[in-house]
């Protein structure tokens, strides 16, 4: 009869499986790339076949491994709950990250009641691209996306449907009264983020079916709350989530420049990692996002 598989070495199996990645799997497990490195490779020759095919960033699973990985994830999976039965979770902190916008303006008083309740967090900001980057490789728990990923081995889900706005100091409203637009905008400066105008661009193909040539006077701020200041100081114009400046809008600080019969909206998704957190705490922190969202979204900006 042949010997029983390595425990150890289905486990890391399983990590490199659901994460995608050697790095995320030695991450996961607390073990050296190496040492993940290792166990893979004797697990492939114990089984006489490779398991993964190694890509310039990360592995992709072959099917053998989908089939290995669909017979030991369950009992793993009870192994693991029965080696932690008896014990209080691990008060370990969930790693959160996404737009500083959104997780000063609105994330952290979503995520209040959690951290009252004794749950950790560490809160990391930044573009997208590079936070889904950091999720795959393990760095994060959870993601807060811009976008939908593209990236393999990562599982979304719809977070919030955010309304774009043209906004302005009233100053610049004022004489832009009876302009016709988008014309009327060409000799007003144009405040963005970012110099690819994603959040204008999308703007002008949703709202005015054209395309966008103006430059942006002011960039690389990688905050939209540093660009509603701006805005608000009379710098000039831009395009901002609604929710961020619905204060200034309703105080008249700033001036919506247009409205659309229907507003150009972008959804936002909770990102994570297949198979979950090795953490506890991380599940009841993405059930809690998902819930709390949708309730403040209902509330404000309906």
């Amino acid at each position: 009869m042949a010997d029983p598989l390595d425990l150890n070495q289905l486990r890391t199996f399983l990590a490199v499986h659901r994460s995608g990645s050697f790095t995320a799997a030695a991450h996961l497990l607390g073990l050296s790339q190496s040492t993940v490195t290792t166990q893979i490779r004797a697990l492939e020759t114990r089984l006489g076949r490779e398991l993964f095919e190694r890509r310039a960033r990360g592995v992709a699973p072959l099917p053998y491994a989908d089939e290995l990985a669909a017979q030991v994830s369950a009992p793993l999976d009870r192994l693991s709950g029965l080696a932690e039965d008896g014990a209080a979770p691990a008060a370990e902190p969930v790693h959160l990250a996404g737009p500083a916008e959104f997780l000063g303006a609105v994330g952290m008083g979503l995520l209040a009641p959690l951290i009252a309740e004794g749950v950790q967090l560490r809160v990391t900001t930044g573009l997208t691209d590079d936070l889904l980057d950091e999720l795959r490789s393990g760095r994060h728990d959870l993601v807060i996306s811009t976008r939908r990923p593209t990236i393999s081995g990562l599982i979304s889900e719809p977070f919030a449907d955010e309304e774009f706005v043209l906004v302005a100091a009233p100053a610049w409203a004022e004489r832009l009264k009876g302009a016709e637009l988008p014309a009327g905008l060409a000799d007003v400066p144009l405040i963005a983020y970012d110099a690819e105008l994603p959040i204008v661009r999308r703007y002008w193909r949703y709202v005015f079916n054209t395309r966008l040539t103006a430059p942006a006077q002011l960039t690389t701020i990688p905050d939209l709350r540093g660009i509603r200041t701006a805005v608000l100081a009379g710098a000039g114009w831009t395009v901002l989530p609604k929710y961020l400046c619905r204060a200034e809008l309703d105080s008249s600080t700033l001036t919506l420049l247009h409205q659309p019969e229907e507003a150009p909206l972008n959804t936002s998704f909770l990102v994570r990692r297949p198979g979950g957190s090795a953490n506890p705490h991380a599940a009841r922190v993405q059930r809690h996002l998902l819930a709390a969202a949708k309730s403040w979204w209902a509330e404000h900006e309906c």
